[in-house]
Formats: C-alpha cells, sequence, structure tokens
C-alpha cells in the first residue's frame, strides 16, 4: 500500500480550497490570503507549495479538470456500445456535482484567463482534445468518417455552451435535466434514426 504523502495531501487540499474561492470570489477576488483562510492555512504555507497566485489556481483547474476526467472514465467503463460511451460523456459532463452555477462560475473565471496564461491554455487544449477524442472513439462506429470531426465539435460546442450559459446566471434558470434534453434533442436530429 502507498503512503501519501503529507505534501501531496496539503497541495491536494490547497488546491481544493483555491477552487472553492473561484466559486465564490472569481479570478479578480480570489487572493492567496481568501484561499489560505478557506484552507485554514496562512499565505506563508500557501506560498510554500505554490510560488504564485496563477500556479496556485492552474492546479486548481487540473485538480477540477481531474474529477470530471474521472467521472467521464467511470462511465466509460460501464459503457458497451458506442452510443453509451457518447452518453457515458454528456452525462458525467452534466453531473449535479459539476454543473451548478458556482462551479461554471469558476470555470469561466479560469477560462477568462485562458488568453492571457500560456499554461491554463495549455490545459484547456488537453480538456477539449480529450472530449474530441472520446467522442470519436463513439462516433466512428455511429457516423460516416466524413461527419464524425463535426459532429464531435458540435456537441463539445453545446456542453461548453450550456456550462457558460449556467456560468452567467445564478441560481435557478437551467437545470442538469434541461441541459440534458437539449444535449438528445441534438443527438435525435443528428444521428441516424437507428442510433438516436
Amino acid at each position: 500500500m502507498r503512503l501519501t504523502k503529507i505534501s501531496e495531501i496539503r497541495r491536494r487540499e490547497l488546491r481544493r480550497a483555491a477552487f472553492e474561492v473561484l466559486q465564490k470570489e472569481g479570478m479578480a477576488g480570489a487572493t492567496l490570503e481568501k484561499v489560505a483562510t478557506h484552507a485554514g492555512a496562512s499565505k506563508g504555507i500557501v506560498l510554500h507549495y505554490f510560488a504564485s497566485k496563477q500556479e496556485l489556481f492552474e492546479h486548481a483547474m487540473r485538480e477540477a479538470n481531474a474529477s470530471l476526467k474521472e467521472a467521464v472514465v467511470e462511465r466509460l467503463h460501464r459503457a458497451r456500445t458506442p452510443l453509451e460511451r457518447m452518453d457515458a460523456i454528456i452525462e458525467a459532463n452534466f453531473e449535479e456535482r459539476f454543473f451548478q452555477p458556482s462551479v461554471c462560475h469558476a470555470w469561466l473565471s479560469l477560462c477568462a484567463e485562458v488568453p492571457r496564461e500560456p499554461q491554463l491554455a495549455r490545459i484547456q487544449k488537453i480538456i477539449h482534445a480529450r472530449m474530441r477524442s472520446n467522442l470519436l472513439s463513439a462516433l466512428t462506429h455511429i457516423l460516416p468518417a466524413n461527419e464524425c470531426e463535426d459532429v464531435a465539435l458540435a456537441i463539445t460546442s453545446l456542453i461548453d455552451g450550456l456550462w457558460l450559459r449556467l456560468g452567467l446566471q445564478s441560481e435557478g434558470g437551467l437545470t442538469r435535466d434541461m441541459a440534458l434534453a437539449q444535449m438528445r434533442d441534438y443527438l435525435v436530429h443528428r444521428l441516424p434514426k437507428t442510433q438516436a
């Protein structure tokens, strides 16, 4: 059994605290002091593990993405058909623990920094590449090869758009069920009738 180092535990706690502060404050209002207070630590402890605010929030983005990736992988392991693989990807992206206004606010804050922060841009590129790859692994068995890229992009854009919509509103409004209904409506109209 592998023992987890105290430093790894502390770094994980600080990454999670940073993402929780982002949910409440956004990038502009999130400070190392607020993260430290939220984590029950000092600013010095935060700076011991992360050299800057930029590095901390980069790791917070990685932590949040890792949780979503695990949810997708867990569902993909249970999928038996290409359509079930696609459903697994979509369902995971709209799990209630992720698809809520505060989490979407945090993601919007991080994504707004992507044009100025190369590391965040690199992470976002990896996220999109993984989504594309996962979708294509299902779509290539459902659609003609020349249609797969366009449909993968449309699905990704619809997911991003629904996250954006929820991130721009406070409590109420768009729900997980409404988002999933939008996704399924697109798929019913876009996939062959035998698959949808």
